[in-house]
């Protein structure tokens, strides 16, 4: 894949290229900045952005609203944030641009290179890859919802996976279930949440995020 990365540290800018290219994808651009990011996104066209959220000068949100004026004219533009603390605003300012090919990391899982390039793969390929961390937020804060409150403690480590972006074998694989038996969870918690199945992961998991949002 071509890969436009914008991130200020230059031993992490650095690593990242380095471990792309060792599984053959393309840094055609590496930016430190939000200005250089929108021109580069214009003028390559990668398969996928890796941004950090925080660039220069401010270091508040330069580099999520660089990659949100990028989709305004490439909507299908797909794009995989980092961020250093968890801040569940930044995935819902990106999900709510359509939702489509996109993705919000912590730092750290940058550290396990195969979760990292799980991640990239997905939301290059039209997915959603959400952190865990993101996700146990949104659902902290459903903690009080009588319909949250009635899933069960495997419907509900089913429901942070389909939130995080995973398909019905990745959730099986995780949880050493059949997909059968994912499936039903499934069924169970749109049930019990009020939400109408999807015909696809990604509508399934906004559908998932709106719920936890409202």
């Amino acid at each position: 894949m071509r890969v436009v990365l914008a991130e200020d540290h230059f031993l992490l800018r650095d690593g990242l290229i380095r471990l792309l290219g060792a599984y053959g994808h393309e840094v055609v651009a590496a930016v430190d900045n939000g200005a250089d990011l929108l021109r580069a996104l214009g003028r390559d066209r990668p398969d996928i952005a890796v941004v950090d959220v925080r660039l220069p000068p401010d270091f508040t949100d330069e580099g999520l609203r660089a990659v949100l004026a990028a989709r305004a004219d490439s909507p299908e533009l797909p794009v995989l944030l980092l961020s250093q603390y968890v801040e569940p605003l930044y995935a819902r300012e990106l999900l709510a641009g359509g939702g489509r090919a996109v993705g919000y990391l912590l730092k750290d899982r940058v550290t396990d290179g195969a979760q990292f390039l799980d991640a990239i793969e997905r939301v290059a390929a039209g997915g959603t890859a959400l952190d865990p961390q993101v996700v146990s937020q949104l659902l902290a804060r459903k903690e009080r919802d009588a319909s949250v409150g009635s899933l069960s403690a495997r419907e509900r480590e089913v429901l942070e996976l389909v939130a995080q972006g995973r398909s019905n074998a990745g959730i099986a694989q995780a949880l050493f279930v059949t997909e059968k038996a994912v499936a039903k969870h499934i069924g169970n918690i749109f049930t019990k949440l009020g939400l109408h199945p999807a015909d696809t992961d990604n509508r399934r998991v906004l559908a998932v995020l709106a719920h936890l949002d409202r």
